[in-house]
Formats: C-alpha cells, structure tokens, sequence
C-alpha cells in the first residue's frame, strides 16, 4: 500500500480530508500521497504560533540550541533514507540528494552553534554627550514575531533548513510551507522536530497547495515572509504585503567569466569541467547553476571545445543511479518550457553545440553559442540544463556583459590576479563574487542573496536570524560609569 503522509500542526502529526500524489518525475511512479489540512487545521497552526510568540522568544538558549543539535544529528542518522527520498520525490541524482542532505546536517549545527551565542548587541556608553552622563544602552535583538517559511521544489530539505533553523535559533516560531512537488522531505523533518522539546505550536509543516497561500501571506499574525521562488511570485508577494518583512530568495542568469590570464591548459580543464557540471546539476534547477559563460577571446577557442567535450560527457538517466549526472526536470511541463526556449534562440540564429533534445521530463545538456540578445533565453532564467556561451574582448566588456541582466544573484571570475579579482568584486552587480570557480558555489554559512530582481535581504544562518529579529535598545540611567 502507498504511503499517506501526514503534516505537521502544532507540533504534532495531523490528517486533512483530502490527499495528492507526489510522483517522481523520471519515471511517473507514485513516490506518496500527502495529506492536505483545512481551512480549519490551517488556522489552528497559525493561532498556535502566534500564541506561543512570548513563551518560545523566552526559551533558553541552551534549549533551543538542545532541539538544533539533535536535528542535525538525526539527518545524519538517516541521511541514506531521506537522499533517496529526494532522489525519488524530486528527480535530483542521488549523488546531489546525497550532498543535500549533508548541507542540511550543516545549517542544523551552524544554528545551534549560533543560538548559543546569539545577543545581536553591545553596552554603549551615552556620556559622548553632557545629557547622556550615567546612561548606559544595551541591545538586544528581539523575534519580529511568527515566520512564514515557503519552500522551492529544487532543494526541498536543505532550502526548509534554512528557514526553520534560523528561526529555532532566535526562539520565532515558524510555519512552512513546502512546495506541493517535493513536500515529503520536509514532512520526515517534521518526525525528527518531534522528537525536541521545542514548545507546541512553535512550528508547524502545512502542506497547503499553492492557491492557498495568498492568504497566508496576508494573515497579520504572520509578520515575516520568507520566500525562496520565483521572482514573479516574490515580488507579487512583496507588493501585497508591502507592510511586512519579507525575505525574498528569487532568479538568477548566472555568469562565469573566464579572464585572459586563466590560459594554461590545466586551467582551461578545471574551468569547463567545473561550468559542465554546474550548468546541468539538479538539472540546472538551480539559481546559480551556470547559464552564461563569457571568456575573453584570447581563450574563447581554445575553452570553447573542452566545454562542449565536457557538457556531452555528462552521464543523463536515471537519477537512482549513482553515476547519473543530470536526471530529469520537476516535471515535463517544464522541460517543454526549456525545449521551447533553446528552439526559440536556433530560429532565431544560435548555434546549437551540443544537446537540445527532449524526452519526457529529460533535457539533454545544451550548449549554444551566437546568443541573440532578444531571445527569451538571453535575458530569463532557464532553470534548465542550457549554456550559452559568448566572447569578450577585455575585462571591462566582460564585466559589462554579466551586469546586462536583471537578476544579480552570484557571478564566477576565473583569474589568478588578486587586483581583477578585486575589480570584480567592485563591478559586478551581484550579491557574490566566486574567484577562481563558477558562481554555483556556496557555503551555508555565509551571507546569501543578490541584487536586482535577484531578492531581497540574505540568508545563511546568522544572517538569517538577523533577518529574523530587530533590535530593541534599554537605556539604563544613574549609573556611575
């Protein structure tokens, strides 16, 4: 019999009147049915949250800290079985579920690591000035109240992690919604969440479809929003909330330049195998995987071959199947999407150097050159395994060339020179700048997030649990300073 899996209300598992299927995309199977809450259910967890504002805010630390540690611990525990729950609800390869999960291990520890030593503020002497004599000010900073965490599809644990622990971390109660194609992950979080002594109704794991969420978003009681999607539904987000505080993780057009003094061969060799494997990771559905690849034209001709070699070595199938590099797409629909983009951009003159095949929910990895700028796939995110590659003549046109877009989320410099690295780090509008390696990289820890309509506000655990408070100042007055 297949599993139905519950959510979480409150802290405890619970049971709606209706289901949905969770598939997975490679081969049509039914991985789950997902139970989904009511009306009624759904507004139990939010009055619960907001009940438990003043009581979880007021834990201590080496509690909440306590509950982290142990949710780290049993990811790790049960690493295996919630990989191939990924691999399974989500088409990602294994070996990239695999890494997920691992990440996620990581933003656990990293939360409870800062949760004990987490006061977001300092003693300030006021006696700068006459008026202030024998005043002293300490901050502090304080939950802004309930968060409302809303999950993508294309990293279902580890992008949950970096909503929930933060939040556990500065005592906010939180609720999430996972995204209805991958929410199982997330559930089996909820089992482990269980096992702490968290306070009921500090969190909740509310697999509500996506028509419902409007109004969790308007709820007043939910004073923050972290949002983890599209930039459409972000920024629609933001705007019908203008109010409230609203994290927004949006798109990316990722570029990596490739400078003239990254030229030797083993250079070259690390440069296309790291841009062939991070165009097409989890299937390019990633905000930074590398959809841009911008050489300067002393290196075009001599890069341009290995990246092809490399992209068409890229092992596509089953993504149960430990060499699997690139599985398939979320679902087919958006694999017709990718297939109608790279179809658009041939018609309109792009050279198509490798891929560019369709089946089912399976996009073979493309490579394209001679990219009109009009196109759709010049100017969107593909969200897809695709790259296009151009040439540059000098530094300034590069760098010019990864600011023409709307997005900024991170960009890649190949270069050995610490002063262009520098100059990057200046020019490029983005919210990172990876020297030395494509922009799809990122540690956990540190600040995250872009410019443009690539989001607003950063996470990364310490970064999100500022995010996540506001300082309150205590002035104490009389005192002999």
């Amino acid at each position: 019999m297949t599993t139905t899996h519950a959510f979480w209300l409150a802290g405890r598992e619970a049971t709606g009147e209706a289901t949905f299927d969770v598939t997975n995309s490679y081969d049509g199977r039914l991985v789950g049915k997902v139970s989904v809450p009511t009306e009624a259910q759904v507004e139990e967890a939010v009055a619960a949250a907001y009940a438990v504002v003043d009581e979880f805010a007021a834990t201590p630390a080496h509690v909440r800290a306590a509950a982290l540690d142990h949710v780290s611990k049993r990811l790790a525990e049960r690493s295996e079985e919630i990989a191939q729950l990924i691999s399974a609800e989500n088409g990602k390869p294994i070996k990239w579920a695999r890494g997920e999960v691992g990440r996620a291990v990581s933003v656990f520890r990293f939360a409870a690591e800062e949760a004990r030593r987490f006061n977001g503020g300092e003693a300030q002497r006021l006696d700068t000035e006459a008026g202030g004599v024998g005043r002293l000010a300490l901050t502090r900073r304080i939950p802004k109240g309930v968060v409302l965490g809303i999950a993508p599809f294309n990293f279902p644990l580890n992008l949950s992690a970096h909503k929930v622990a933060p939040a556990i971390a500065v005592g906010a109660p939180i609720i999430l919604k996972p995204a209805p194609s991958t929410p199982i992950s997330s559930l089996v979080l909820g089992e482990i969440l269980a096992e702490t002594d968290l306070p009921a109704g500090s969190w909740s794991i509310l697999t509500v479809p996506n028509d419902r969420m409007p109004a969790l978003v308007q709820d007043e009681r939910l004073p923050v929003i972290s949002f983890t999607g599209s930039d459409k539904v972000g920024y629609a987000i933001q705007e019908s909330v203008p109010h409230k505080h609203c994290t927004l993780e949006l798109g990316g057009n990722a570029a990596a330049v490739v400078l003239p003094d990254w030229s030797s061969e083993e250079d070259l060799d690390w440069a296309a195998t790291r841009i062939a494997t991070f165009s097409n990771y989890q299937g390019g559905q990633s905000c930074i995987s590398v959809q841009r690849v911008i050489a300067d034209a002393s290196v075009y001709d001599r890069l341009l071959p290995k990246i092809v070699a490399a992209v068409e070595a890229q092992v596509t199938g089953d993504p149960a199947d430990d060499a699997t590099d690139v599985g398939p797409l979320v679902d087919e629909n958006a694999a017709r999407r990718v297939e109608a983009w790279v179809d658009e951009a041939v018609a309109a003159g792009a050279k198509l150097l490798a891929g560019g095949k369709r089946e089912g929910a399976t996009y073979a990895p493309t490579v394209l050159t001679d990219l009109p700028a009009d196109v759709t796939l010049a100017r969107a995110e593909v969200f897809g395994p695709v790259l296009t590659v151009a040439r540059a003549d000098g530094e300034a046109e590069a760098f010019a060339a990864v600011n023409d877009s709307d997005f900024g989320l991170q960009a890649g410099v190949f270069t050995h020179d610490l002063q262009a690295a520098f100059r990057a780090h200046r020019a490029l509008e983005v919210g990172g700048v990876i020297i030395g390696d494509v922009p799809s990289y990122r540690a956990d820890q540190m600040p995250y997030g872009g410019a443009k309509r690539s989001g607003v506000g950063r996470e990364g655990v310490k970064y999100a649990m500022d995010d996540y408070t506001y300082e309150r100042v205590l002035v104490l007055t009389g005192l002999a300073l």
